[in-house]
């Protein structure tokens, strides 16, 4: 039997919280019981958020609820290169375009009437938000090297039509899947077939390279995710949803495909669900208040 490898892959802009402690431990015990291999992974893409202190900080608190990985670390930030490289390929392929737009120029086209183009695939609600308009895919060759020539910053998205054409069409793409051991958001579980519709029409043309940054989440996790030779990939169920990108994404550089386990999120009294700003559910608060690592767990219902 294989080797089993977990990991846990904060980013480094901010504390952690009980949202981050149920996830790490859901891991962790996993990898324990397998006897496999626990990693940590600093994922500091944004290298304007990312903080050396908060990068120790991260270090601390892991260490605190008895946590142990594997050195050394790996940081995205290492990373550049070969993300650089994948780039590359998907461009030589035609599968990814500069865009050029602004938030402000998305919701604009997202707003406006449509015109009808069998290309927009615009009509849908994915993992990152409703799906890229298409402005800058339709955008002409004379207009995108003015944009260039002007040096108009820009990131790199996946034509997502092109991308499920390259891998056969949407017939074979439907027989992709990812295996399931803990549960979507409806409770999905086992093997999960993609859905062309929904990557075409709801998750659209994806960012693979942002403005600000040398890869997207979605591109770094699947190249970073093969590159450690990570078997399963634990974390929340909000992220069930974009599992479907990042199987499309293995089959397109022909990477390995984990088990995934989502799991359920820790949220507040009131519902919501935690983010690094709920300063009191941060551990190192809980930790100051003389919160023991096993109330922790309690806290979070391990």
């Amino acid at each position: 039997m294989a080797e089993v490898v977990e990991r846990f892959a904060p980013s480094p802009n901010g504390a952690l919280h009980l949202g981050h402690a149920f996830s790490a431990l859901t891991a962790f015990d996993a990898t324990r019981k397998a006897e496999g291999r626990f990693l940590v992974r600093i994922e500091d893409l944004d290298q304007t958020r990312a903080r050396a202190d908060h990068e120790a900080a991260i270090f601390e608190d892991l260490g605190w609820l008895g946590l142990e990985w594997q050195q050394p670390v790996l940081r995205q930030s290492e990373r550049f290169s070969a993300y650089h490289e994948a780039l590359d390929s998907l461009d030589k392929r035609g599968l990814i375009y500069p865009c050029f737009c602004s938030r402000r120029d998305i919701e604009a086209a997202l707003s406006a009437p449509q015109e009808g183009d069998a290309n927009a695939g615009d009509e849908g609600q994915g993992p990152d938000g409703p799906a890229y308009p298409g402005n800058c895919r339709r955008m002409s060759g004379v207009d995108r090297g003015l944009k260039h020539s002007a040096k108009a910053p820009f990131g790199l998205r996946l034509d997502m039509r092109k991308a499920v054409a390259t891998l056969g069409g949407a017939g074979v793409v439907s027989n992709l899947s990812f295996k399931e051991i803990g549960a979507g958001p409806n409770k999905e579980r086992g093997k999960i077939k993609l859905d062309p519709g929904f990557l075409i029409q709801a998750c659209g043309d994806v960012l693979m390279a942002r403005k600000d940054a040398p890869a997207s989440y979605h591109l770094a996790v699947v190249l970073d995710d093969a590159h450690q030779g990570v078997t399963h990939v634990t974390r929340g169920e909000d992220l069930f949803a974009a599992t479907q990108i990042h199987r499309l994404l293995q089959a397109l550089f022909g990477r390995p495909t984990p088990i995934y386990r989502h799991h359920r999120l820790i949220r507040d009294e009131q519902g919501r669900r935690l983010a690094k700003r709920d300063r009191d559910a941060g551990l190192a608060e809980l930790r100051a208040c003389g919160t023991a690592p096993a109330e922790v767990r309690a806290m979070v219902g391990l």
